[in-house]
Order: C-alpha cells, then sequence, then structure tokens
C-alpha cells in the first residue's frame, strides 16, 4: 500500500510561535491536498494539532533534534523554525525533495531562499517564505478550532501574568491592582500560568484578595486553556502565547508590549484587541523587567480594557468568536491588518538578519 507524499515543517519552539505559523500552515494545505502535512514540534503541543486540520500529525521532537525517520525524504520539507544555520542544516540532512528554507550564507541547500528580515512581523515572514513553493497565504487566518473539552471558566476575565523571561514581565503589585480595579467594574477575574508560575500567582492572588477558584496557575492543560481563551470575555497578557490564543479565538485582548514591539509581534489591528508600548526596545530575553514594560501604568490598562469593553458594547448582533471579519476597528499603534500574501516569482531581497535558529 503506497502513501501519501509529506510536507515536513519543523518549528519546535513555543505556543506563541505554533500560533503565528498558523495562517503559513493552512497555505501549505491548500498547495499540497494530497500530501500528509506533518508537524515536527515538541510532543506538548499536540492538543493544538488536533485542533488545526491544516495539520495531520505530529512528530515529537525537542529543540534541534534530528527528525525521526518516518518524515526522511519527505517531499517537501520547510524550515519554519529560524533563519539557520543549525536548523536549516538538521533539515537538509533529512534527504527532502525540496528544502524550503530562508536563505544562509553557510547551508549551500538553501540559496535560492528568500532573504530574512529582522523587521518583519512574525506572521507575514512564514506566510512570505512558503509563497516560494505556491502557497498563497492569508496572514489574517490565525483561526483555531475550539476544544471539546469543557471551559473551566464561561466568561471569564483571563490576567496571564507570566512570561519566559523577567523582561516580559510586568510587577506582580500592578497586576494585583488591575485584578481588584477589574473586579470592582464587574469582571469574572481569574489567573493563569505554568506550574512553574504558582508563586507569582499566588502573590497577586493575595495581593487582589481573590478566591482560590480563580487562580487556575497550573491547573489547565494546553486544551483547557485554550478552552478558557475561546470562552472568555476578555483576555490581559504580556507578550506571551496566551495572547496569541486570543488571536486565535478572536476574544477581546489587551496585550503589553515590552521590549518586541507590537509591529513584530502584534495581533492584527482589525480584531478586537488593543495593544499598549511605550515605543521602546530591549532584549526579550532580559533578566530584568524591561523600562518600556514599567512606563506601562495600571491606569493606562484600565483605560484600554474600558475602551474595548465599549466597543464591543456597542457592536451589532453578538460578537463573533474568530480571528477574522471582527467588527471592531483597527487600532492606532498596532500592526495594520495584514494583506494576502500571494506567491511571488522570485525570492524577496531583503537584509539578512542575525536571530538564531
Amino acid at each position: 500500500m503506497s502513501h501519501p507524499p509529506v510536507v515536513l515543517g519543523l518549528r519546535a519552539l513555543n505556543l506563541g510561535d505554533f500560533c503565528t505559523a498558523l495562517p503559513a500552515w493552512k497555505a501549505l494545505r491548500r498547495a499540497f491536498p494530497d500530501h500528509r502535512t506533518v508537524l515536527a514540534a515538541p510532543g506538548w503541543q499536540r492538543p493544538l494539532v488536533a485542533l488545526c486540520p491544516a495539520i495531520d500529525e505530529l512528530v515529537p521532537t525537542d529543540a534541534l533534534a534530528p527528525v525521526s525517520r518516518p518524515v526522511h525524504r519527505a517531499a517537501v520539507t520547510v524550515n519554519l523554525h529560524g533563519r539557520g544555520p543549525e536548523s536549516s542544516r538538521l533539515l537538509a540532512a533529512s534527504d527532502p525533495g525540496r528544502l524550503v528554507a530562508f536563505f544562509h550564507d553557510d547551508v549551500v541547500a538553501t540559496i535560492d531562499g528568500p532573504r530574512w528580515d529582522d523587521d518583519e512581523h512574525e506572521v507575514t515572514r512564514w506566510c512570505r517564505l512558503v509563497t516560494t513553493v505556491g502557497a498563497g497565504a492569508d496572514p489574517t487566518d490565525l483561526a483555531l478550532e475550539r476544544p471539546t473539552v469543557a471551559a473551566p471558566r464561561v466568561g471569564a476575565t483571563v490576567l496571564h501574568a507570566g512570561a519566559s523571561a523577567p523582561a516580559r514581565r510586568w510587577p506582580v503589585e500592578r497586576w494585583a491592582r488591575l485584578a481588584r480595579a477589574l473586579r470592582r467594574r464587574g469582571h469574572d477575574v481569574v489567573l493563569t500560568g505554568t506550574a512553574a508560575e504558582l508563586p507569582r500567582s499566588r502573590r497577586i492572588s493575595a495581593l487582589a484578595d481573590l478566591e482560590p477558584t480563580s487562580d487556575l496557575t497550573g491547573r489547565t492543560g494546553l486544551a483547557e486553556l485554550a478552552a478558557l481563551v475561546a470562552h472568555a470575555r476578555l483576555v490581559v497578557s504580556g507578550d506571551t502565547g496566551t495572547a496569541h490564543l486570543a488571536s486565535a479565538y478572536g476574544t477581546p485582548s489587551v496585550i503589553l508590549f515590552g521590549p518586541t514591539p507590537p509591529t513584530t509581534w502584534g495581533p492584527p489591528a482589525a480584531g478586537p484587541h488593543r495593544v499598549l508600548w511605550a515605543g521602546g526596545r530591549g532584549d526579550p530575553h532580559g533578566d530584568a523587567v524591561d523600562p518600556g514594560l514599567l512606563a506601562l501604568s495600571v491606569d493606562a490598562v484600565l483605560a484600554a480594557v474600558d475602551d474595548l469593553t465599549a466597543a464591543d458594547d456597542r457592536a451589532p448582533g453578538p460578537r463573533r468568536r474568530s480571528a477574522k471579519g471582527t467588527v471592531t476597528p483597527s487600532i492606532p499603534g498596532a500592526p495594520e491588518l495584514l494583506p494576502v500574501v500571494q506567491p511571488a516569482r522570485r525570492a524577496v531581497d531583503d537584509p539578512v538578519g542575525s536571530t538564531p535558529p
């Protein structure tokens, strides 16, 4: 019995990285309808793959570990992980029929690839890459299917106070003040985060005098977190994966940016989102809170929440829960709604960046 040819994509990264590559995956599915699409990524992402029909299978891999034999010699292998050289070398070694990757001086197999642009929005970047194999991508098509599991809470205002690096963590005291103020406005506030973030959430919960049942930190799997966000009234988050889930479900969100600008990682401006950014740039992996993030006050966040909820209240009919076609207008200072990217006849000639793989 013959097996269908495989399109393999490597993106062994985090939750937000998975979400920002969704339009590229959907484009690959349309371009190769008779192929089996396979994502090489950490195994914990399996619940997300189940919510994206454009991906048929997940092959577990960690960071830049060798890709397993079931996808050796894939018909098309796409480097959705970075610009290389390590990731591109790894994929070239799997002997694909065709390697699709950004150009890198040190990897001969990428000589025909498009050039990397450090300032490009993360969603647009991967859409542009897949156009080189004729996959026309829509950068606004960020939607995920809703999980079949029950949401831990429906209609809640989700505060996600954590981030992978201290540079992107707004102070605990400000999250607590925000939680108190939102409760006074009638919001059902819940906290989310990983088990490692429990001490931080417990401090916020204590300062804000939240009920123990309002702290869901470490108590939700990935599918439950997705269901919570999909059925939430509002999400307030730093620049992290939960913010991208809000974009995937069209859930209103207020996102605190710093040190990375929203022009590279922000939500679609046509969606029900508000972006706060002081304008500075810094190291997103830094060991201290970024000064730009510290410049964002609790009052500024509350004003964005009030503006967003007022806009939602004025919207005609029920609010749509999708990443496209939302009813709220573009937001000044946020990335503009990205146009459809059509296949190009030749590679885009942008300056080569220095982002690690």
